[in-house]
């Protein structure tokens, strides 16, 4: 008898979420019950990841004391910066981020205890600080010097303050804001799945966190945005787009930035990211993505009917905003930590040790021959 075998677990329901869900009777990703372009568009992120962490949206005084935490948890210790002085400059920031998280689980006095209010604490420690180890590191590796956070601006504010020396305007913010929210969960993904995996064993949540930022590089999963600006440097003018679209299509090329899992008839992250990819564009007089953007998507729906993901607008929107390409996927990182965190805490709630079976297609029984006998 064939065993039915569900490659990448697809289609397999495997524990019960309170976090997110994309619901199909509104077409859309949802925090909490709250569909997240609603969200985008009456919040910003520290209510949302107020939200995913805590279950409700928070009223003032509860935000308050939450950006309170985060902003009093930014800096870092002496040890860790330290540490960040001494990666090598070629590092990839999403390795610099996996390893900074690590090493705070060296120093977190509180590391080995996962019950519920200790936890909390850690993922308030982890969510504020990861964005100054990153920031840290995208200074020097230009051989600048480290800007510490300040603790009067806001979440968004203070990694372009700590990344660039200064605050964009408000609509950069909002958008990079927005970005955020967008990112900030999205269920059992491989990243989230991984997390969960690693805390059903009681692992602490340093330890699956840091599993998770390793699953999160991969091209397949967060490192799509990154591919996603290399192909349209590829690209390089809008009066290429058509051609070398339908080239890589020819050659049955995969195109990054495209398709999803969940979504069949398109990714409902994608309009409003769409539209704050176009708000930069505005502001920063450049409207040579968006014109490759708009090409490339009309040959993708028209020749393979495959839509958009999250991923394809937000690569050239944090481009322009001013970030390197391989800062996109840890920028997705400071986001999601949120979500991470969320499921941790719910495996911790209900858990039980996640061990699949396995199909075995190896050799039948053996017998040892002795090395002389070989």
């Amino acid at each position: 008898m064939t065993e039915d075998i569900k490659k990448g677990l697809l289609g397999i329901v495997v524990d019960e979420t309170e976090v997110s869900k994309v619901m199909p009777e509104i077409n859309s990703l949802t925090y909490r019950g709250y569909a997240a372009q609603d969200l985008c568009a009456k919040c910003k992120f520290e209510e949302v990841a107020y939200l995913i962490l805590n279950g409700e949206l928070p009223d003032s005084k509860q935000l308050k004391n939450f950006e309170k935490i985060e902003r009093k948890e930014r800096k870092l210790s002496k040890s860790l910066l330290d540490s960040i002085k001494n990666f090598p400059k070629k590092s990839h920031p999403m390795d610099v981020a996996r390893t900074a998280v690590s090493i705070m689980g060296l120093e977190d006095k509180e590391t080995k205890d996962n019950s519920p209010k200790a936890n909390m604490r850690k993922v308030m420690r982890i969510f504020a600080k990861t964005p100054t180890a990153l920031a840290a590191f995208y200074r020097l590796r230009k051989g600048k010097k480290i800007i510490s956070p300040k603790s009067n601006l806001s979440f968004s504010e203070n990694f372009f303050y700590m990344c660039f020396g200064k605050v964009p305007n408000k609509e950069i913010v909002k958008a990079f804001d927005v970005s955020l929210i967008l990112y900030a969960e999205h269920s059992f993904n491989v990243s989230t799945f991984t997390a969960r995996t690693i805390t059903s064993s009681l692992s602490d949540i340093h330890g699956a966190i840091t599993g998770a930022i390793a699953s999160l590089k991969g091209p397949l999963h967060g490192g799509a945005n990154e591919e996603v600006m290399h192909m349209m440097n590829k690209i390089k003018k809008p009066e290429n787009a058509l051609k070398w679209i339908n080239n890589a299509l020819d050659k049955k090329a995969v195109v990054m930035g495209f398709g999803h899992r969940v979504y069949k008839s398109g990714d409902s992250r994608v309009p409003t990211m769409r539209e704050y990819f176009a708000k930069v564009a505005k502001v920063k007089k450049d409207r040579k993505f968006e014109k490759i953007y708009d090409i490339v998507e009309k040959v993708m729906i028209d020749r393979k009917n495959i839509y958009p993901n999250v991923d394809y607008p937000t690569g050239p929107t944090y481009h322009l905003m001013g970030f390197d390409t391989d800062f996109f996927t840890p920028i997705f990182v400071i986001s999601r930590i949120t979500g991470w965190s969320a499921h941790i805490l719910e495996q911790h709630a209900a858990n039980k040790l996640i061990r699949p079976l396995a199909s075995y297609k190896g050799s039948s029984y053996r017998k040892v021959v002795p090395l002389n006998q070989r």
